[in-house]
């Protein structure tokens, strides 16, 4: 019945425009056909299906590892059943990490534990573990001045011996804009720390909540090369706040135990589908999440949630119109995000000689909120097309955002390539209260905000799929 709906509002909304009136950007029969896609995906549960589906069946994904894998073979299962075309998984090596054991407790003056993770990519103490004298450090930038005049000869003050705490909280936002600012703690505080000869790092956690749950995440890209850097942790907020409080009396001693590995390379991959366009399916619309996740949840917030956003919406477009759009939608499940955006890159290089032909692309993964606004990087001819999109979101309750939209992580490599990018933009009020933790469960899924979700990215991807305009 609905099919037989949405080709009544095709061939009734586009008579006036087979009459000879001039096309605009986006056709009457277009913008009634994203409304109508709309409504029906905030009647459905699909997304919500898929998350719970993922973290049940799979749980935890690092990246290289043994779960990643089984994710790809679940995610190419679900994809095929579907009736996605050209489902494939396009394999690649990442650097395989696994933590290992993760300790610390305050030896002296007050002993006590700490509720800590280690940080991805961090070298070993060894299971006898070290212990040392804590020298605070307010901010990273404090730290890195202090590593830089003991590589100038400015200063003889190495921290040999010692471990250093960098105590940089990390500023609430809806938008995650405090994220960039304190997450090049999380970076680079171990090679700072490791230039002064310090023992290791404990950094507190980059995130928002005031619960004991330390957040992991990764240090630079598991394909970077380099020092190994400093052993390194995060602490829990709480247990930051411990350690300043200790640090008030007098001196702390804090023993460390990580014991991480690096294993040799490991496959990975991106899991490719696609809807194929019905007039110019060389023309590719990009829509991606990350498979991948942190090994202390199950990745429902990060990033079950995109998954299952961006397969529900493409579905519903396969399903509900009578035809496909006239472009491809290729949805890229990408692999090994989380350990330094290998998958992007994979995915980069491997279509270099294609990107002129995607048209544009954006991601899921900032969890599960509603969508509140819509942020572009277009061409200047453009931006009256992508102002009629926006107009379609608003009864969502979504809004027109800024000009400077990045597309999501993982099209960071195809955005310096060239290719146009938007941003549907998340509520992200609570995201870094769970991003990285124990906490990432699917029990922080609200069904409803996800179907926003799924609603405005199908009116998107089938309006710049259907359209004629160029966004370069």
């Amino acid at each position: 019945m609905r099919n037989l709906t949405l080709l009544t509002l095709f061939l009734v909304a586009a008579m006036p425009w087979l009459a000879g009136a001039e096309d605009p950007a986006l056709t009457k029969r277009q913008l009634a056909t994203a409304k109508q896609l709309m409504e029906m995906a905030e009647e459905s549960n699909e997304a919500y299906n898929i998350v719970e589906s993922l973290t049940t069946e799979i749980g935890p994904r690092l990246a290289g590892s043994e779960a990643e894998a089984r994710a790809r073979d679940w995610a190419v299962k679900k994809l095929r059943a579907m009736g996605f075309a050209n489902v494939r998984v396009e394999k690649f090596e990442v650097p395989f990490w696994i933590r290992g054991v993760e300790q610390a407790e305050i030896v002296s003056p007050f002993p006590q534990p700490l509720a800590i993770t280690t940080l991805g990519g961090s070298a070993s103490t060894g299971p006898e573990g070290v212990t040392g004298e804590l020298v605070a450090f307010k901010s990273l930038a404090a730290l890195k001045a202090r590593a830089d005049d003991y590589a100038d000869g400015k200063s003889e003050d190495s921290l040999a011996g010692k471990l250093v705490f960098v105590d940089e909280t990390m500023t609430r936002t809806q938008d995650g804009s405090g994220y960039g600012v304190a997450v090049a703690k999380r970076r680079s505080a171990a090679y700072e720390a490791e230039r002064l000869g310090a023992l290791g790092v404990l950094i507190r956690s980059v995130g928002t909540s005031s619960h004991r749950f330390p957040h992991t995440g990764q240090m630079r890209s598991a394909i970077q090369e380099g020092a190994p850097g400093a052993p390194a942790a995060a602490l829990s907020a709480p247990d930051a706040d411990q350690l300043q409080r200790a640090l008030k009396r007098g001196p702390v001693k804090v023993r460390l135990v990580l014991t991480p590995e690096a294993l040799p390379p490991a496959e990975s991959g991106n899991v490719v589908a696609e809807l194929v366009g019905s007039e110019r399916p060389e023309e590719i619309v990009l829509v991606g999440a990350h498979l991948d996740s942190w090994d202390l949840g199950t990745g429902a917030i990060d990033d079950g949630a995109g998954v299952g956003i961006v397969v529900a919406a493409t579905k519903l477009l396969m399903e509900q119109l009578p035809t496909s759009p006239k472009r491809t939608i290729r949805v890229v499940l990408f692999g090994s995000e989380e350990v330094g955006l290998v998958g992007a890159k994979a995915y980069a290089e491997r279509y270099a000689d294609d990107l002129d032909q995607h048209i544009v692309g954006t991601e899921s993964d900032f969890g599960a909120g509603r969508i509140w606004r819509f942020d572009t990087r277009v061409g200047e001819d453009a931006l009256p097309a992508m102002a009629e999109i926006a107009e379609a979101l608003r009864p969502l309750g979504i809004g027109p955002g800024h000009k400077e939209a990045t597309g999501g992580p993982d099209m960071f490599f195809v955005r310096k390539a060239g290719v146009p990018v938007v941003t549907l933009g998340q509520n992200g009020w609570d995201y870094f209260d769970l991003h990285h933790t124990p906490n990432d469960t699917l029990d922080k899924i609200d069904p409803e905000a996800l179907s926003q979700n799924v609603a405005a990215y199908a009116a998107f991807l089938y309006l710049v799929a259907d359209t004629d305009a160029s966004f370069r």
